[in-house]
Parts: C-alpha cells; sequence; structure tokens
C-alpha cells in the first residue's frame, strides 16, 4: 500500500494558492492520502479526497474544520499509523508519543513544518512529512511516501519540492 503524507499546507479556500502539481500527480498515483493537520481550508479536503481516500486530522489552525478528529489511528497493510497535528516539544518526543500512541508502528505529526524522521528502539517510528506549501525554517518545501506490505514498512522517505 502507497500512502502520501502532508501537513501544514495551509491553503485557505479562495486562497489562491494550490499544491504542487508534483504532490497532486503523487495523491493521483497513491492509495490513501493521510494529513496531519493545518490543512486550513474544505476545498483542499474534498480536492484530496476526489483523488484518493483521505485521513486528516485537526491542526491549531484548522478553526473552520471543528469535524476533523484531534488524533486518529488506522492500518495501512498491517502497520498500525497513528496521527496527531502538535506532537510538543522535540526533546523527549519519541517516549512521549510512544505512551500517547501504545501500540503504533508509526506517529505522523506535523506542526512544525520542518521534516522529521526518528526511530528510537522501543518507540514508534515518528515522521513530520514537513510542508509542501510553506518552508519556513527547514530548506526545502516537502511531503511524505510511506509504502507498506504485509505489517512492515518498506519505504517512508521525504519528496523535496525545491
Amino acid at each position: 500500500m502507497r500512502a502520501v503524507l502532508l501537513a501544514d499546507t495551509h491553503l485557505r479556500d479562495g486562497g489562491g494558492r494550490q499544491l504542487d502539481d508534483a504532490v497532486l500527480d503523487a495523491v493521483r498515483r497513491t492509495d490513501v492520502v493521510l494529513h496531519a493537520g493545518d490543512v486550513v481550508g474544505d476545498d483542499l479536503l474534498r480536492e484530496l479526497a476526489a483523488l484518493a481516500p483521505l485521513h486528516a486530522v485537526r491542526g491549531n489552525n484548522d478553526v473552520t474544520l471543528p469535524d476533523l478528529p484531534e488524533t486518529l489511528e488506522l492500518e495501512l497493510d498491517g502497520v498500525r499509523v497513528s496521527m496527531i497535528h502538535d506532537a510538543g516539544a522535540r526533546a523527549g518526543r519519541p517516549g512521549r508519543l510512544a505512551r500517547r500512541f501504545p501500540s503504533a508502528d508509526l506517529v505522523v505529526f506535523g506542526h512544525s513544518h520542518l521534516p522529521e524522521d526518528l526511530a528510537e528502539a522501543g518507540a514508534p517510528r515518528i515522521f513530520n512529512p514537513g510542508s509542501p506549501t510553506q518552508r519556513r525554517r527547514a530548506p526545502t518545501r516537502t511531503f511524505g511516501v510511506l509504502e507498506t506490505r504485509a505489517g512492515r514498512i518498506t519505504e517512508l522517505r521525504h519528496v523535496h519540492l525545491d
């Protein structure tokens, strides 16, 4: 199974900005899209859901999207994936997320706009796809690609847009 991982798109309805063609092309070729919050507008949710099954959580800027859950747990081809927008301070994050999501193999989060991929023994792998629209302090704009097979993560990587 292939998933496109997004976070921090910050695309307002009618705002004029949109996702890069590279992101939309990846979404068209995926089995599922996971968005770790700060979607900001309904239009993007509808656009993504029209291209692939979509799961999203609410970010701190998603004030107009109250129906999005704060967290989400799902299984992708036997891999247990959890999502949250704000995973808290970097210090202690792996242990904190392991306690919050004890059955997770992978936790996808956002908020900082900084791509991160961290695996520590005894904790789920944690992955921030970064932002495909606002790099802020990151060197490039990014999103993530996850591939799973038979209960294993076979690929997890950042795609750089700049």
